[in-house]
């Protein structure tokens, strides 16, 4: 079999078994499982596979075809400028996030604090933090994480960046606001979001994610609470808290700081139009 005929058969059984984008998927697979990158492919279209390369990018190709998402089966996934470990026990990172480390950067670079420091809430693969360091270089970052899935890539991705600023954290952040005595100039967090209804209904791809990731109680709202509530207070004067929230949560987490006596609350759309991320400032 050519690698011109493998990639015909993983794209056709993608497309089979339903996969919504099997064009990319396959391409994908043939380069990081197969080892052919897109750019050698001219050159290499009509050479034979090896049987063991064969074998791996067919077992990887049914992996894919049984709904385990492409980002696990191969272990790695871009964020702006980083590639970052993932696997099963940790949120994938998705590039509506990216905007949340934006909107961060430029708040500092505003700010003119010299050496921020910068809490990177429900850090996950510690895609926020370590996104934050590679726009600004002066971030000082504390990761926090309760699950130890999570913490295995978050340690993993933060020694694999050491010219990121990063310290790692095990709390809770729903009830361990209190314990911590420091504070920060910016707080970033992409919580748990999804309501407790809704998970039933995911893609057969996101099932696949930890549900503590993703599920954020009855009404999706119950960290933003605890961030209003406790977080926000941590913060320095004239910092900032930037959250992002589901399509729909804009308004409810904008009262929520309102009430915190948050002020200077803006809202922010993702490049698809829709409302990812709030932000507010503490006085």
């Amino acid at each position: 079999m050519t690698y011109r005929e493998l990639y015909r058969q993983i794209m056709t059984s993608l497309q089979n078994s339903g996969v919504s984008d099997a064009r990319f998927d396959a391409s994908c697979l043939l380069e990081d499982i197969g080892g052919l990158p897109f750019a050698q492919r001219a050159r290499y279209w009509d050479e034979y596979v090896p049987e063991e390369i064969r074998f791996e990018v067919e077992e990887a190709t049914a992996q894919r075809m049984a709904g385990r998402p492409l980002q696990y089966i191969l272990k790695n996934w871009d964020f702006l400028a980083l590639t970052l470990r993932v696997g099963e026990g940790v949120l994938i990172p998705r590039s509506e996030t990216e905007l949340l480390c934006e909107i961060g950067a430029r708040f500092l670079k505003k700010s003119k604090v010299n050496y921020p420091k910068v809490w990177d809430l429900c850090a996950g693969s510690g895609c926020v933090g370590l996104g934050i360091c590679t726009l600004h270089n002066e971030a000082h970052v504390t990761a926090i994480e309760l699950s130890e899935a999570a913490c295995y890539y978050l340690r993993y991705n933060v020694a694999s960046h050491p010219e990121c600023n990063i310290d790692i954290l095990q709390a809770d952040v729903l009830h361990d606001a209190n314990s911590i005595n420091e504070i920060a100039d910016l707080i970033l967090c992409n919580p748990p979001y999804i309501r407790s209804s809704e998970m039933i209904h995911l893609q057969r791809e996101v099932k696949h994610e930890p549900r503590m990731a993703l599920d954020g109680s009855e009404d999706g709202l119950i960290f933003y609470r605890e961030l209003a509530k406790s977080w926000s207070k941590k913060l320095s004067d004239g910092g900032m808290i930037a959250v992002e929230i589901g399509e729909d949560q804009a308004e409810a987490v904008t009262k929520m700081f309102e009430k915190a006596g948050l002020t200077d609350i803006r809202v922010y759309k993702d490049a698809a139009g829709l409302d990812r991320v709030v932000s507010a400032i503490r006085r």
